[in-house]
């Protein structure tokens, strides 16, 4: 499990001199292990503090609360992984995991053999506390550096078991779409929208599915996006329904827009504007290609068909968060390399009267793209 993710980390540290590396952020945390606790619930009362991974000695250990012992057992059973847990819960004792867990950490970096040189850690997601065990643990003549978003590059370019994942990801999704096409009916609020689709997609996955991202009636003032509400759909209204389905600590994402009855002229001039803009974008997604071109370049078409440009942007990455790396908006002049998963969205908003949004995923191949995602995004 993840195998090639830790061998291009350790990889990294190698040329970068870091002999050990604390990763404390959740998405290091879950790209290197594929551990992910449920996004929705947040963090336990008697966790004692986020899970963590240490790196030494060719070997990487993950740190969790006992609880998520059974959901971390796959990865103790990799030939470069363990897994550690310290007390959380209790009902004989006090709950004590911020203790419990810097005991644990304590004993992690106590037990590898790191004597000098330099030692790695993702610093902006470690708690105070920890950060004290890690320095008071450590010999004097080692030194500490600062890695946080080191693995950021790295995640751009998927591996074929990740896009296992996002696949099955993308595919429940789409289940949600084609729920959210058949509830969108006027009289329905934005809300039952949203609800129809989350049960579909929970009902498909036959587990809870944590769900992300947007459900918004056109004549919102703010109708680029938002959570649902109980706005009604009236008739020829647009409602913008993006959905995210987050399974295996991976994100799918999704757009399509759909009317109250039958979308009036001016409606359906968007919608076809939008289309073509979609399919233009994933015409220019190639190896080399520069991200701040594609989005320039579709902003132009969207201003020559006589619309608003939109301030959103045209599109992201997507992997263990919802938007990764490269961004697809006019500054970033990252290339876009085979093997990253993009998402595409262009739109079009006329604040507190309608807005229209399509969104796809595609893969870069050697020649092209090859699109992911397949839900109706027709008119």
């Amino acid at each position: 499990m993840h195998a090639e993710q830790r061998a291009r980390t350790r990889d990294l540290l190698k040329s970068k001199g870091i002999d050990a590396a604390l990763f404390a952020h959740r998405t290091s945390v879950t790209w290197l292990t594929g551990f992910a606790p449920a996004p929705q619930t947040g963090v336990s009362a008697a966790a004692g503090g986020p899970p963590l991974v240490w790196y030494a000695d060719g070997r990487f250990t993950l740190l969790v609360m006992d609880s998520h012992l059974a959901d971390a057992a796959a990865f103790g059973q990799e030939p470069d992984g363990a897994v550690a847990a310290y007390q959380g819960f209790s009902i004989d004792t006090a709950l004590r995991g911020g203790p419990n867990l810097a005991a644990l950490l304590n004993q992690t970096i106590t037990g590898a053999s790191v004597r000098a040189g330099k030692v790695g850690v993702e610093e902006r997601d470690l708690p105070v506390a920890l950060w004290y065990t890690v320095r008071e643990r450590l010999p004097e003549r080692v030194s500490l550096a600062a890695i946080d978003g080191w693995l950021d590059p790295l995640r751009m370019v998927k591996t074929p078991e990740e896009l296992v994942k996002l696949m099955d990801n993308f595919a429940l999704a789409g289940i949600g779409q084609a729920a959210a096409r058949r509830a969108a009916r006027v009289g329905q609020r934005e809300i039952d929208v949203w609800a129809e689709a989350h049960s579909a997609i929970q009902r498909a996955a036959g587990q809870r599915v944590p769900l992300g991202n947007d459900c918004v009636v056109g004549y919102r003032q703010n109708n680029v996006g938002g959570w649902p509400l109980d706005y009604p759909i009236r008739e020829h209204d647009s409602l913008i329904v993006d959905l995210s389905a987050i399974r295996y600590g991976y994100w799918s994402d999704g757009c399509a827009t759909y009317y109250g009855g039958a979308p009036t002229e001016r409606q359906a001039a968007m919608h076809r504007t939008v289309e073509r803009a979609l399919e233009l974008g994933i015409s220019l997604v190639r190896p080399g290609a520069v991200a701040g071109e594609i989005d320039r370049t579709l902003r132009r078409f969207i201003a020559d068909a006589g619309y608003p440009v939109y301030r959103h942007h045209t599109g992201h990455g997507i992997g263990v968060t919802g938007h990764e790396a490269p961004r697809i908006v006019p500054y970033s002049a990252e290339i876009i390399e085979q093997d990253m998963v993009l998402m595409l969205e262009p739109g079009i908003y006329f604040p507190g009267e309608t807005s229209v949004r399509l969104e796809d995923a595609v893969l870069v191949t050697a020649t092209g793209a090859r699109r992911l995602t397949h839900h109706d995004k027709s008119l």
